[in-house]
């Protein structure tokens, strides 16, 4: 086996990358390792190109292995990893996103990128190790790629920033970012992708993040660079696509003036079907001018060609966006709460023609979701869900699960949302929020974070304060390098536009970032200036969205379920469980309310109504009371002896009535006073080392004695 390493000291750890010739049929491989995280990329060609796509046909998988961290999981028939865990296709979108654009445009030939987690210390996120080994595989092989890229994570504990912070040290992190990207002129970096998310932290602390991180980003590129000089392959040629000379000058001729009156409108829904119009037109016309050419790929590359040619010029010369808006505008927005009947809670959000209705539920802690994956194991109390059907972009298409679309936009409003919503101490409830995007016309997964928050103050969920979302774009001449920010991108400007920045946060600051562009990368510039751009359209959104509701409701939804809990003694968990459940089902079965149990004794009692609540909870304070001596109860005889009497006083404990306190008189036979099944009132008068309750019926008749009470029978009575 061939094999060649190179190391590089990184944050006090080693990173180090691998050639070896074990996955020797694949175009390039490395092996990555940090700490004792160890991750195989590979990456494949196809030997032709897709050319019925016109587009580049790129597959990004991340492939948790169980066995990375000493683990036997997965469902118990199978045992083995099935479909890929949240986790897992958030860290492929994460890939996905920085490598993509440095592929070349006329790439048609399809791309499969695979980064296996072989091995896991716990320590050191295999998110970040996946990108440079991605980068590095693609840079050794024959794919056409612009590499390298690196990526490092920040991380900010005790007001310090920390390179690739370990997992210990993400439990206390107040913020991080993952932070990708390159150098030109081997001084400038060229920010490639952003993600993060934080404590309301400031537009300055971000921008701070990303300075710290410019020094590691230099080695790790300077370090792929090293290795590329010494073991990189020839690059395949692309062939270029030879579109005659005569064709491009007539489709231009046919366009001209035409695109502007199709791009520059706001109704989505008349703009496509007038683009798809003048498509079909230039189709006639090419096929009436060359009707022995197909030229179907190549008129549609030349008309999306203009369409950016058209929008970048318009935008940087004149200022003018499609719907007329300025760079910094937002849309008309309008909101609501409430919407809905029989939900806990409801927030629609629309922003143009962008509209998300968020719908809350309310459950029971034993509703909350169970984690289970290579690196996480646990339970989540807080989910929200975003689904993003055909009809809002007027289409037909088949209803099937989430897809990795729907999965990251929802966990980016999730994380957005997560600083604000309170912990399970302070609101024991599970909360699930779905987003329906009725229609989308730009930045749903942005308003699905505002009527999110708009549900959560509807439903009364005690959140700390409201959270809006915005999306910031970018239109770049690359020739001269002007370039425009604009506010709330929408259709034409996401799909012709060179970036999509998107940032939610509350008044007090961000709780969350992405960024991902179709250029090479943006400068730190450029970003700062998105930042100040995204915080005033934020500031703005929030305006709108607290005069529609300024704090959660007092009062939780009539229809949302009742959480009472009580602490109990850990040692009584038995007695509230009973053998085989026994006692737990009696409760669920007369009440109708959830028990949740806890291994610290914290009982949750759930149910739709509080008096079923409320049913439960006195029940299980009965089972669970500690009597103490002078305490009176009315209890049930359950057993009889020559000695004495048992009475069951609280449901499962008993005690025992001598003889001699029976009566203030002498008892021959116990018979003579009291039967099973009769219920009496008994007061404690002792209980032993071994914890065995003495109760009296004698001191309980002496007490209503001097009350005037209703007197247990004397000698001689009935």
């Amino acid at each position: 086996m061939d094999s060649e390493k190179f190391k590089l000291e990184l944050g006090g750890r080693e990173l180090s990358l691998e050639v070896k010739d074990l996955a020797e049929q694949a175009a390039g491989s490395i092996f990555a390792r940090y700490g004792d995280t160890v991750i195989l990329a590979t990456c494949c060609m196809s030997p032709t190109s897709a050319s019925s796509r016109g587009f580049l046909p790129l597959t990004v998988d991340y492939e948790e292995r169980y066995y990375a961290a000493g683990k036997i999981k997965g469902p118990r028939y199978i045992r083995r990893e099935s479909r890929p865990s949240d986790k897992a296709i958030l860290n492929a979108r994460l890939i996905d996103r920085t490598i993509r654009p440095r592929f070349p445009q006329n790439l048609f030939r399809e791309v499969q990128v695979v980064d296996t987690v072989l091995s896991w210390d716990g320590q050191n996120d295999p998110n970040v190790l996946g990108i440079i080994a991605a980068s590095a595989a693609l840079s050794l092989s024959n794919i056409p790629w612009r590499g390298p890229l690196a990526a490092v994570k920040i991380g900010r504990a005790d007001n310090e920033f920390v390179l690739n912070p370990t997992a210990e040290l993400e439990e206390k992190n107040e913020f991080q970012l993952v932070i990708a990207g390159d150098f030109v002129d081997d001084d400038q970096l060229i920010i490639n992708m952003l993600e993060g998310e934080g404590s309301e932290v400031s537009e300055e602390l971000v921008a701070g993040a990303v300075e710290f991180a410019r020094p590691y980003l230099k080695k790790i590129i300077d370090f792929q660079k090293d290795i590329i000089s010494r073991l990189g392959k020839a690059k395949s040629q692309i062939k270029e696509s030879q579109i005659d000379p005569e064709l491009i000058s007539k489709v231009k001729e046919f366009l001209n003036g035409k695109i502007e009156t199709v791009l520059f409108r706001p109704d989505r829904s008349l703009r496509q079907e007038q683009e798809e119009a003048l498509k079909q037109g230039l189709a006639e016309f090419a096929k009436k001018e060359y009707p022995n050419q197909e030229n179907g790929q190549n008129l549609s590359l030349l008309f999306d060609e203009e369409v950016d040619r058209v929008l970048t010029e318009n935008v940087l010369k004149n200022g003018k966006r499609p719907d007329g808006r300025k760079p910094d505008e937002l849309r008309p927005i309008s909101c609501a709460v409430g919407v809905l009947p029989r939900t806990h809670g409801t927030g629609l959000f629309c922003r143009g023609q962008t509209k998300a209705l968020s719908i809350l539920t309310l459950g029971a802690p034993g509703d909350q979701q169970i984690l289970e994956g290579m690196e996480i194991t646990g339970k989540k109390h807080f989910m929200l869900h975003y689904n993003f059907p055909p009809y809002s972009v007027g289409e037909i298409k088949p209803m099937r699960g989430p897809g990795r679309r729907e999965i990251g936009h929802g966990m980016l409003g999730e994380r957005a949302l997560l600083p604000v919503v309170p912990s399970t101490d302070e609101f024991p409830y599970t909360i699930r929020v779905v987003s329906e995007i009725l229609s989308s016309n730009g930045s749903t997964s942005m308003a699905s974070i505002s009527g999110a928050s708009l549900a959560l103050m509807d439903a009364g969920v005690p959140i700390k304060s409201q959270v809006a979302g915005i999306s910031i774009g970018l239109v770049m001449d690359e020739k001269t390098k002007k370039y425009a920010l604009l506010t709330d991108i929408q259709g034409p400007e996401d799909h012709h536009g060179d970036m999509d920045f998107k940032a939610a946060g509350t008044r007090n600051g961000i709780t969350v970032l992405q960024m991902d562009v179709k250029l090479d990368g943006i400068t730190q510039e450029i970003l700062t200036q998105a930042l100040v751009q995204a915080k005033k359209a934020r500031l703005e959104i929030l305006d709108v969205t607290e005069k529609t509701i300024g704090e959660p409701r007092k009062e939780l939804s009539p229809y949302a379920p009742r959480i009472l809990t009580i602490q109990i003694n850990p040692d009584k968990i038995r007695e509230v469980v009973g053998p085989g459940g026994k006692v737990i089902n009696e409760i669920v079965s007369q009440t109708g309310a959830i028990i949740d149990i806890g291994q610290s004794g914290l009982i949750f009692i759930t149910s739709e109504n509080e008096a079923s609540a409320q049913k439960a909870l006195e029940w299980i304070k009965n089972i669970t009371h500690e009597a103490k001596v002078g305490e009176t109860f009315n209890g049930k005889v359950s057993r009889l002896f020559n000695f004495g009497a048992m009475v069951e006083f609280l449901p499962g404990q008993e005690g025992l009535v001598h003889i001699s306190e029976l009566a203030n008189y002498r008892v021959n036979k116990v018979e003579d006073i009291v039967k099973i099944g009769d219920v009496v009132p008994v007061k404690v008068v002792g209980i032993d080392e071994k914890g065995r309750v003495n109760l009296s019926l004698k001191q309980m008749s002496n007490e209503k004695d001097h009350g005037g009470e209703t007197r247990l029978p004397q000698k001689g009575g009935n």
